[in-house]
């Protein structure tokens, strides 16, 4: 299984299915990251966390053990 965390910086990837439970599976999917949403890895932080994205028009920054519960192709 490859996550979001695996994409390399540059690279775009396709969400397959979000992993975790409750409120934390809730709160990824209000940043608008769902099924088959395509997903631009901007760059990563020097420490390598968080992730800065680029997904549907806009920025946004991911902690790596969220990154690890999104399943992407």
């Amino acid at each position: 299984m490859k996550t979001l965390r695996d994409v390399p910086v540059g690279s775009t990837a396709r969400v397959v299915k979000l992993h975790g439970e409750g409120p934390v599976k809730r709160r990824i999917m209000d940043m608008g990251i769902t099924k088959g949403v395509e997903i631009f890895v901007r760059k990563v932080a020097p420490l390598g966390d968080p992730m800065e994205l680029n997904i549907r028009d806009y920025e946004l920054s991911v902690r790596k053990a969220d990154a690890e519960m999104i399943e992407v192709e």
